[in-house]
């Protein structure tokens, strides 16, 4: 496990071996499996709630990645707010149904589960500022994320697309891609692999909330360190038990049968 791991306060994301659940549709599945999963469920349930962060532990993240804590209560109220608008709902899963094969595409190539990267786009996209999609605003720097995914140029520095001081150009033509909505989820499977990488998790593990307290709690602590703020972790484990968005990821369509004989 990584060294960060080793001297934080993180015991249950640093078990050895234990974060290797993968992303699998519960479907179809006997008595003794549904049973299976339900006293798995209880199991983690009694473990307590994964977003519940130490004091230390969020001292050692502070340190090492740098947060803003939870959002004032005012925030929280228009957050919750908006989630309660059906039309905008909407239009965010119009939105996720066009990035359906995107999101299935990086999921398998960086190893995320693409029900975790559902999540995030479900809520950065519901909660996206009016206008900030358009290019004049965009290159106009008075937003600083972009996308669906609310993806920065840090972020295309940090994955090698840019250098360390990118010049004028750079940014000009990051804007341009950070725009681009396949690029983006691109972007954000990228970034949640890059910090397991930096937490130490196993690099294959898929992380599935619903089978384990430890991949909760390890999907709780990526979602923090991908937004910054203390909230933003179970707002992101809710949406991942969606069953709407369970549907709109998992569903296949089946062309309608030819009667004519």
């Amino acid at each position: 496990m990584g060294e960060f791991l080793r001297q934080s306060a993180l015991p249950l994301l640093a078990c050895l071996g234990l974060l290797t659940s993968s992303a699998v549709l519960l479907s179809g599945k006997d008595h003794r499996q549904t049973v299976a999963d339900e006293n798995a469920q209880q199991t983690i349930t009694q473990q307590g709630d994964p977003t519940d962060f130490s004091a230390e532990e969020l001292r050692m993240l502070q340190v090492r990645f740098g947060v803003h804590g939870p959002q004032t209560p005012l925030a929280q109220l228009f957050t919750n707010g908006v989630d309660q608008l059906q039309p905008l709902r909407t239009r965010t899963l119009d939105q996720l149904r066009s990035l359906k094969s995107d999101i299935h595409r990086q999921s398998a190539r960086y190893r995320v589960n693409p029900m975790l990267l559902t999540a995030i786009l479900f809520d950065e996209i519901q909660h996206s500022k009016p206008g900030e999609s358009l290019p004049f605003i965009a290159h106009s720097g008075l937003v600083r994320t972009h996308g669906p995914a609310q993806i920065g140029i840090s972020e295309l520095i940090h994955q090698n697309w840019l250098p360390e001081d990118p010049s004028d150009t750079d940014i000009a033509w990051a804007r341009e891609q950070l725009l681009d909505p396949a690029f983006n989820v691109e972007l954000l499977a990228g970034k949640l692999q890059r910090l397991k990488r930096a937490l130490g998790l196993p690099a294959e593990s898929m992380l599935q909330a619903s089978r384990s307290y430890l991949d909760a709690k390890a999907i709780a602590t990526l979602t923090y360190l991908h937004n910054g703020k203390l909230d933003y972790p179970a707002r992101v484990l809710r949406y991942m038990q969606d069953a709407e968005l369970h549907g709109l990821i998992y569903s296949k369509q089946h062309g309608g049968a030819d009667w004519l004989i």
